[in-house]
């Protein structure tokens, strides 16, 4: 069987898929890192909503990925950037989904960290960006979930300089009951958080950022940096206090930084996990062994892939994600919150089956071929 695929001049190519997937098989948690995948929403195909509407979610299929996940060993990252947060799914969504998902992994015995931020809110002051931290707190803390405290958008909007962030974020890790997860978003994810921590100097920023775990260190269990520098990420992570965790939320790093060096090494909170889910667990649970360069074997092939799936504007990966897990089977259609189906081009994602079918991916290699050629189809090629 082969497959006729549009380059990026728009010109068909013929692909021959690959029958067999890549052979993994499901497992318990890791010993060597803590790895987290950021998971994607299923949409409700046949909601009858507008892109703007509050999102309409498939929740059985929804949990059933979540559990797909976990079954691998690997925890959950939930109400993340990858769940279309702030682009298709809105706070009311977020805390549904964040309920949800903490009651299945209960049931499960599934790891969970959920995502806390201000998307209730635009602007505003301090206090009341505060306030709306402090109401999202509320709601992970009691559905049992690990805190993620996310970058917010109203306080980029709103702060004044590192000191407004120092005020914030001390009053918030003061009244945590469990350590919590920093996440610093890069603005190639999200425009809006360009100059956080008080400054569009990285350098500087770090600094603020520092500032405000030593000042806290027992109520910050890690911290998740995205910002695609790996250089960066290092020289972070060798600067935080003992005990506290850098997450690589690097998803064109992240096998390097997960090895680390002689001086350390990330742990894992990461978007590309999503459709990397499996593959990924297999090769930690290599790593677990002691064996880096049978990891990297594994884990460095994936890297051509999330490069893709992550080029500006970034903030669109979720669409790679969500076709790759119709393409796998584990939703019934091609569909996504807020309409961000539309946000790649045709060769964009033919070049994300491709890459996937090369690494195995896909659990019924023909199926995926299938579900890719309907795809075509809708945009005029012919089969």
């Amino acid at each position: 069987m082969t497959i006729r695929l549009p380059d990026a001049q728009g010109r068909l190519r013929t692909y021959e898929p690959r029958t067999e997937p890549l052979a993994v098989t499901p497992g318990t948690p890791f010993t060597s890192r803590t790895v987290f995948s950021a998971a994607h929403v299923v949409a409700d195909p046949y909601a009858d909503v507008s892109p703007d509407a509050p999102a309409a979610v498939d929740w059985d299929a929804t949990l059933a990925f979540r559990r797909h996940l976990w079954s691998h060993g690997l925890g959950v990252a939930e109400a993340m950037d990858t769940a279309q947060r702030g682009m298709g799914l809105d706070w009311a969504g977020a805390a549904e989904l964040i309920r949800r998902s903490a009651a299945e992994a209960k049931a499960a015995g599934g790891r969970i960290a959920c995502g806390a931020g201000t998307d209730q809110i635009t602007g505003g002051t301090l206090a009341g960006i505060r306030a709306a931290y402090e109401e999202q707190l509320a709601v992970v803390e009691d559905a049992g979930a690990q805190v993620i405290l996310m970058a917010s958008r109203a306080l980029a909007a709103t702060a004044t300089g590192p000191e407004d962030y120092l005020e914030v974020y001390g009053h918030l890790l003061r009244q945590c009951a469990e350590p919590v997860v920093l996440h610093w978003l890069g603005p190639m994810f999200d425009p809006a958080l360009e100059g956080y921590w008080g400054a569009t100097d990285l350098d500087a920023a770090t600094d603020t950022f520092l500032e405000v775990i030593a000042a806290h260190p027992d109520k910050v269990d890690g911290v998740k940096v995205s910002l695609l520098d790996a250089r960066r990420e290092t020289d972070l992570r060798r600067r935080l206090p003992h005990g506290v965790r850098c997450y690589t939320g690097d998803d064109f790093h992240y096998p390097e930084l997960i090895a680390g060096d002689d001086q350390g090494f990330s742990h894992a909170l990461l978007g590309v996990f999503d459709p990397l889910g499996p593959l990924a667990a297999q090769a930690v649970r290599v790593l677990d062994t002691g064996d880096v360069t049978g990891f990297r074997a594994l884990l460095d092939p994936t890297v051509a892939l999330s490069r893709h799936l992550f080029q500006p504007p970034t903030r669109f990966y979720k669409t790679g994600v969500v076709l790759l897990a119709w393409l796998a089977g584990h939703q019934s259609h091609f569909t996504m919150v807020g309409g961000l189906q539309s946000a790649r081009s045709l060769p964009h994602l033919a070049r994300a089956y491709e890459l996937a079918d090369g690494l195995g991916l896909f659990p019924d290699p023909g199926l995926a071929e299938e579900r890719m050629k309907t795809l075509l189809s809708l945009y005029g090629v012919n089969r």
